[in-house]
């Protein structure tokens, strides 16, 4: 049987495409930074961290405290840059091709600013960390490879989206958190409303290639559903690096890692992370309750 061919994406990028162009900025010239962080300041904020809302925060000294929101704050624009780095990958294979030649030019605009990000992000942990933390091994996606092209180029979009919309749930906080130096506050501000953008065009795409994956072959939708259950769980899992625990003084990472996951406190912190997610994902027909 002929594989059949994904429909072109047709959408209307126009308004995101002027965003794009009026509110550009040159990444390399606007950012002040300074020479250093003040030592008592936390990098990341305290209630996003990974052991917020546990025993093992409170039995952490104030010097632990501080170190762990430092090694997150690392961790968590490493995932970035990692995270970018495949999506762009992913875009740039895809940019002039049929499918997409109604939506290339915003994608021009995208592979642009996220190539920004991730400069950004990478001269802060290199510049206040000294250190990238490696990438984390990938969700295998060998349960779909037997999936119809469209619903395997559906997943793509999907991964990117979820990705881009859990990024935003902290740049979002964090943009806004006084108690963070003034650095880390601006390139989570100006991450988020590029991201803005980057989410509004990704649940467009997404959108359109799950319908047609609804009209062609709609017993792949519980399938798709699992798959994308999985990668939220898997993201989540993510923030959890022992190797920020070991950095910030941190005894037993590994034991830390498997205690803060199963806690209840963490349970609930993901809940509010992913509602918003979730309720897209489940508007589309594609969320837990779809799962057979």
């Amino acid at each position: 049987m002929a594989v059949r061919e994904v429909a072109p994406v047709q959408l209307d990028t126009n308004r995101l495409e002027q965003l794009a162009e009026s509110g550009y900025y040159n990444p390399y010239t606007m950012f002040d930074w300074p020479d250093a962080i003040e030592p008592d300041l936390p990098w990341m904020s305290e209630n996003l961290t990974t052991l917020a809302g546990t025993p093992m925060w409170d039995e952490l000294t104030r010097e632990q405290q501080i170190a762990l929101t430092k090694y997150e704050s690392i961790n968590f624009f490493s995932l970035n840059i990692h995270g970018i780095r495949e999506l762009m990958s992913e875009v740039v294979m895809r940019i002039h091709e049929p499918t997409y030649a109604n939506v290339s030019e915003f994608l021009h605009h995208f592979i642009g600013e996220e190539n920004e990000h991730m400069w950004f992000f990478a001269k802060f942990c290199l510049k206040y960390g000294g250190k990238l933390y490696p990438a984390q091994p990938t969700l295998k996606a060998g349960s779909v490879d037997h999936l119809s092209r469209v619903a395997r180029e559906m997943i793509v979009f999907a991964r990117i989206l979820i990705f881009e919309e859990i990024v935003d749930y902290y740049n979002a906080h964090m943009a806004t958190d006084q108690s963070l130096p003034h650095i880390a506050r601006e390139i989570n501000r100006v991450h988020h409303v590029d991201e803005s953008r980057h989410v509004a065009f990704g649940r467009m795409i997404f959108t359109n290639l799950l319908e047609q994956v609804t009209e062609r072959d709609p017993e792949e939708v519980p399938v798709l559903a699992e798959y994308l259950e999985d990668y939220l769980q898997y993201s989540i899992a993510t923030l959890y690096n022992p190797a920020a625990y070991r950095d910030a003084g941190i005894p037993d990472p590994l034991a830390v890692r498997r205690r803060a996951l199963e806690h209840p406190a963490r349970a609930e912190a993901h809940e509010q992370v992913l509602k918003r997610t979730r309720k897209f994902l489940s508007k589309a027909g594609v969320g837990r309750e779809a799962i057979k």
